[in-house]
């Protein structure tokens, strides 16, 4: 989803996927929030990313790695 805040939405679409992935990152040192139905409309769920000043580049390179690979194994297009 497009943003123009530190807050950068991944739709995932589905609870479980969207936990899943989470604690996945969270395995590899990333703190990501799954943001699950009833809180988003179904078919809405998606993971929260929120990034800061603190990140350098290194940091994202390894963050979009991490994410990529996650999602391509649960079957989520992101």
């Amino acid at each position: 989803m497009e943003s123009t805040t530190a807050i950068q939405p991944v739709i995932i679409g589905d609870n479980d996927k969207a936990l899943a992935i989470a604690e996945r990152l969270k395995q590899q040192g990333l703190l990501v929030f799954a943001i699950r139905s009833p809180t988003v409309a179904k078919g809405s769920e998606r993971l929260r990313i929120t990034l800061s000043a603190a990140h350098d580049e290194a940091d994202i390179d390894v963050f979009t790695d991490v994410l990529a690979e996650a999602l391509a194994d649960s079957g989520t297009n992101g």
